[in-house]
């Protein structure tokens, strides 16, 4: 009786199960749907584009002087001025050679000078008079003209025992001191004129095609307008820019790195006639170049761009086309597209793995 009785529980409940399962309602089907992949996309605008060139170079001085001893003495008398770093006048006296021989040799040359003039002077009655021959009145001129030279020559001496530059500069070595004997062409120090700064800026062929430059050989005028460049440098910590110009190239292509050198010229690199920060020789700078003008251009994240040259459409369907574009150029953020594109034009921004020619999506406006 109690495997019976055990049976028909086990039977009963089993029933119970099966009779709940059938009075249970079967859940709603529902369609499985596939969703389109979400890109956000970008509507192509024209714009006019002002293109900038990137180089790099030293600041150079435009003008640079060895400056030598031009006769022989000892060192009677040197500038204050005349030290490293020291900033002089045009025409300023920056040191003496002793001038006392020099002084005597003028002594000597003025009064020969006086007694062949004497001697001419004498000459040249007599002829008149008929009392000498033409060729003793050519010797007394000849002696007269060439005591006048020397008196030039030893006046020229004198004057070069005073060592000036015919410019505004700056001293960048002393290489003699007070009481040093020099001969004819011993240097004396090395100095620069402070009223420009060049600096040689490299530029790629394909960089060329977007400056406007002087011609070969030509140097703009003062007054002339070239390309304008700003110069960047960190100087005491801080980011500093100065404004150059492009006054000329240089014409010859390198034939190591096969770049062209452009001049840019500084005015007044150590502001002692303007205001502003100074740009010391020797300093190294990041330069931008102002290129020329480009209209009815667009302009695109460079990372959207398939291999060289390829961007991913949607039409108004949105459906996946993939394009070859015609970019004019390109830098570290952008490409600039002038061909294989129109303005209203959408092209995606997110990277699709494999994007296939009319692949459906689900687009979002870029908020940028």
């Amino acid at each position: 009786m109690r495997k019976l009785l055990i049976v028909g529980i086990l039977v009963i409940a089993i029933a119970l199960v099966v009779v709940m399962s059938s009075m249970r309602p079967e859940p709603p089907r529902q369609e499985r749907v596939q969703l389109d992949p979400l890109v956000e996309v970008m509507t192509l605008e024209e714009m006019t584009a002002n293109f900038e060139v990137a180089s790099q170079g030293t600041v150079r001085p435009r003008t640079e002087t060895v400056v030598s001893a031009e006769v022989s003495g000892t060192i009677a008398w040197m500038s204050p001025k005349f030290v490293a770093g020291g900033v002089f006048d045009k025409g300023e006296i920056l040191m003496r050679i002793d001038p006392t021989n020099y002084d005597v040799a003028v002594l000597q040359a003025e009064a020969l000078v006086k007694q062949r003039q004497i001697e001419y002077d004498g000459a040249s009655k007599l002829l008149s008079q008929g009392y000498r021959a033409e060729a003793e009145y050519a010797s007394a001129a000849a002696a007269l003209a060439s005591a006048e030279a020397e008196l030039t020559r030893a006046k020229r001496n004198l004057a070069r025992t005073s060592i000036r530059l015919p410019y505004q500069g700056m001293v960048r070595s002393k290489e003699t001191d007070l009481g040093q004997f020099v001969n004819m062409g011993t240097r004396l120090g090395v100095t620069f004129a402070t009223d420009f700064a060049e600096v040689r800026l490299p530029l790629t062929d394909t960089d060329l095609a977007f400056i406007d430059l002087p011609a070969t050989g030509e140097e703009r005028a003062d007054n002339a307008v070239g390309p304008a460049v700003e110069l960047t440098a960190v100087q005491k910590g801080r980011v500093t820019t100065w404004p150059a110009t492009i006054v000329r190239t240089e014409g010859v292509v390198d034939e190591d790195s096969r770049v062209t050198y452009v001049v840019a010229r500084v005015e007044d690199p150590y502001a002692m006639r303007r205001d502003g920060p100074e740009l010391p020789v020797g300093t190294f700078v990041q330069a931008t170049i102002q290129g020329t003008v480009a209209e009815n251009i667009f302009r695109v994240p460079r990372s959207v761009v398939r291999g060289t040259n390829q961007l991913v459409f949607v039409d108004d369907e949105d459906k996946i086309r993939v394009r070859y574009v015609d970019i004019v150029r390109s830098d570290a953020k952008f490409i600039y597209v002038s061909g294989g594109a129109e303005a209203g034009e959408r092209i995606v921004l997110t990277a699709l793995e494999s994007p296939i020619n009319g692949m459906g999506v689900r687009t979002q406006e870029s908020g940028g």
